[in-house]
């Protein structure tokens, strides 16, 4: 006899002297299933005019509470389901509810809507105790709740997490900021005597640059209005200001004092660039789709348009004289920069596949070359570039470089959410971080100190790795 699931419906296990009880929402908002002792109840309950989101017991199994896209939460009997009251009359948000919670004494309950509120009930007398405004903006909906023991969160579509504060409904004692989606790349540097780490993602709804201490882990993002689409690349030139680019094909300078967003710093392309770098002397080098743009002090002074290859990335000698471009045809080819002008030095050399990162070391002696065909091939700039050694150990396409600052290491991740930090004086000497990141791929790298590696993927996290050889 063939069968299959014809409806889901969310269910909530509550437990009345030992017995079982089961109650779930229909999601067209019309009928509740719950179960007592050895019967199965399907009762239509139409109170509701639009999607029921949410249905909770209270703790001593009293009562239970529905709520709804329609604004509104009723209570019910629980024991034979009849109507108690509706919360706030004809409405207890002004849109919709997405999330309820008892208090630990089934006298309160807390609620999370897309209004930008969260409210506190008190169910007896069918009163709001407070109100919780979260913000203005579409991400400041809120779309989850949680009322354990004697601590109140909430959660907002940006994905933070807020510890609400009944004594100041105003704000937050505590907000838990972070990305909550992927992660395409960070960077660190310096600031008054700490080291942060600075992290860019954003598709959609959300496109942010986070700052992190990186002993404490506290986190926030920057302020203001900053890039409407995702964030390819980052780094820090030798003033302090972080240089991004991203999809909305700009390019941005931004204070890491002020850590703000203005209307100023932002050079606009013709293209959507992929890559920046940055050089001594105020020089940027972006690298986009069919186009290769120099700046210098924030402002576009020359580019290379359709070079006659694809370039995909870019970096630039600590010296500030040459700046190495890797093309998905798998070659890397140097430019000289010349005042206000990139000159091709016209010297190709060949890595194992497309090329997907490169990146100097700290002194300027060896470029480091990663490929789609999973190989690392190292260059040696004192002897004009010739191959120094190749490096093998990933099982799929390597995405990301960065060198110790000791200058003998440098990292790898790829595809197959591994990392290697290797020797470069040999390449059998290495460390493997297997499964770096279970849930997606490494997205980007960059080292704190000589034993401190910072890792990020597309799974929205940041990690930090104590290195031991």
């Amino acid at each position: 006899m063939p069968r299959g699931i014809c409806k889901v419906f969310a269910s909530l296990p509550q437990v009345e002297r030992g017995v079982s009880k089961i109650i779930g929402g229909d999601p067209k908002g019309n009928n509740f299933l719950y179960t007592n002792g050895k019967c199965v109840i399907l009762r239509n309950i139409d109170d509701h005019s639009r999607f029921v989101n949410c249905v909770r017991f209270s703790p001593d199994g009293n009562r239970f509470a529905t709520a709804s896209a329609d604004g509104q939460i009723y209570i019910y009997d629980g024991k034979n389901g009849e109507k108690v009251c509706a919360l706030g009359g004809s409405k207890a948000h002004d849109g919709g509810i997405y999330a309820i919670s008892w208090s630990p004494d089934s006298t309160h309950l807390l609620s999370a809507s897309g209004d930008k509120t969260s409210k506190i009930w008190d169910v007896s007398v069918n009163s709001v105790v407070s109100t919780f405004p979260m913000g203005s903006t579409v991400l400041d909906q809120q779309l989850g709740c949680l009322w354990q023991k004697d601590h109140l969160l909430s959660v907002s579509l940006s994905g933070y997490i807020n510890y609400l504060d009944r004594n100041n409904p105003s704000k937050p004692l505590r907000v838990i900021k972070g990305h909550s989606k992927s992660i395409q790349c960070l960077t660190v540097h310096k600031n008054g005597g700490k080291s942060y780490i600075y992290s860019g993602t954003g598709l959609f709804l959300n496109p942010a640059l986070h700052y992190w201490d990186s002993e404490t882990g506290e986190n926030d993002s920057f302020a203001g209005k900053g890039h409407t689409n995702q964030v390819s690349r980052m780094t820090v030139d030798e003033s302090g200001q972080l240089i991004s680019c991203s999809m909305d094909d700009t390019v941005r300078y931004t204070s890491l004092m002020l850590r703000d967003y203005s209307g100023q710093g932002v050079v606009k392309l013709d293209v959507q660039p992929k890559c920046v770098a940055v050089g001594p002397g105020g020089y940027a080098v972006v690298v986009c789709i069919g186009q290769i743009v120099l700046l210098k002090d924030q402002r576009k002074c020359f580019s290379i348009d359709n070079p006659g290859y694809e370039p995909e990335v870019v970096a630039v000698h600590p010296g500030g004289d040459t700046v190495a471009v890797g093309g998905a045809d798998g070659n890397i080819r140097l430019y000289s920069i010349l005042g206000t002008t990139l000159k091709d030095e016209g010297k190709l050399l060949e890595a194992k596949g497309p090329v997907t990162d490169v990146a100097y070391s700290h002194d300027g002696a060896f470029l480091a070359v990663c490929d789609a065909s999973k190989v690392v091939t190292v260059f040696s700039v004192a002897d004009g570039y010739s191959e120094n050694n190749v490096f093998y150990g990933h099982h799929a396409k390597i995405v990301c470089l960065a060198w110790s600052p000791d200058n003998e290491h440098f990292a790898s991740g790829g595809m197959d959410m591994m990392v290697y930090v290797w020797t470069l004086s040999d390449p059998e000497t290495r460390v493997k971080i297997q499964d770096a990141h279970r849930l997606h791929h490494v997205s980007s790298l960059a080292w704190l100190d000589e034993h401190t590696l910072v890792t990020t993927s597309h799974d929205a996290s940041v990690k930090e790795w104590t290195i031991t050889y």
